[in-house]
């Protein structure tokens, strides 16, 4: 695209070509349109040239999720497992259990409580697809009630690791170390934020979970669900409080705000 081409180009379709513009193109785009005298035009080039900044610091970022993925590279299967929904006053506890391909190029993954809504939506649907295996494993409220939150949240791990389709060679968890498990396991501390695998699992339990608190809303409206997706939020408590416990709640977990 040359220069008097893109002189007599509107502003407007270039800034919808910019709005538009895949990360792969943003060079092309900087290319075509850098000589462009035009105050307009520059500010839209600069705009691409800070992308493409943000682009390059995120990739290193990634790169330095994926220390310890290079650090076991050589063990086989490595496989990332989180859990959401220790806390909450309703629902299930769910686990995930991910295999990112080797060298897994997916962008923005992160600790699920650092994205925004819309972006863990939109990286659920990147791991499903582009993942090696996905394992999903709940334990519900009652579960819960009858062997406690911990012992829950390790068989909905349990669970998670079993329907996975490829059998991981060795297993990256965050925190914890899982009871009545054969695999290798490596506890790390605060690993949704630092391993790409676990972050990755994090994110598909995260988007489960807050998709079934969506729909019991809709089962057992005033309590908020579809909001606090279960959490002791003041609006959750003070709806216990008038209209009792509903059938997914976590007896044990309720106590203080209601007569059982």
């Amino acid at each position: 695209m040359g220069s008097s081409m893109a002189t007599e180009k509107k502003i407007g379709i270039i800034k919808e070509e910019l709005r538009t513009a895949e990360d792969t193109s943003l060079s092309f785009f900087i290319t075509a349109y850098e000589s462009d005298e035009r105050a307009g035009v520059q500010k839209l080039v600069e705009q691409a040239k800070k992308r493409m900044q943000k682009l390059e610091e995120e990739r290193k970022r990634i790169y330095a999720l994926q220390e310890y993925e290079r650090m076991y590279a050589d063990r086989g299967w490595i496989c990332g497992i989180d859990e959401v929904g220790r806390g909450p006053l309703a629902g299930p506890v769910v686990a995930a259990a991910v295999i990112l391909p080797k060298d897994c190029e997916i962008l923005y993954i992160n600790d699920s409580k650092k994205l925004t809504e819309a972006k863990r939506e939109e990286l659920y649907d990147v791991i499903m697809e582009q993942a090696v295996a996905v394992g999903i494993g709940q334990a519900s409220h009652e579960r819960i009630d009858e062997i406690n939150i911990l012992q829950a949240t390790y068989e909905a791990m349990r669970e998670a690791i079993r329907n996975l389709k490829v059998t991981p060679d060795i297993l990256l968890n965050d925190a914890v170390t899982i009871p009545q498990v054969a695999i290798e396991q490596i506890p790390i501390i605060k690993g949704d934020a630092k391993s790409i695998s676990i972050g990755a699992a994090s994110i598909i339990a995260k988007v489960t979970r807050d998709r079934m608190m969506v729909a019991y809303d809709e089962q057992y409206p005033g309590y908020g669900f579809a909001k606090n997706k279960g959490y002791g939020s003041a609006e959750h408590t003070n709806a216990l409080k008038e209209l009792g416990a509903t059938p997914i709640h976590r007896r044990t977990f309720i106590k203080n705000f209601v007569e059982l």
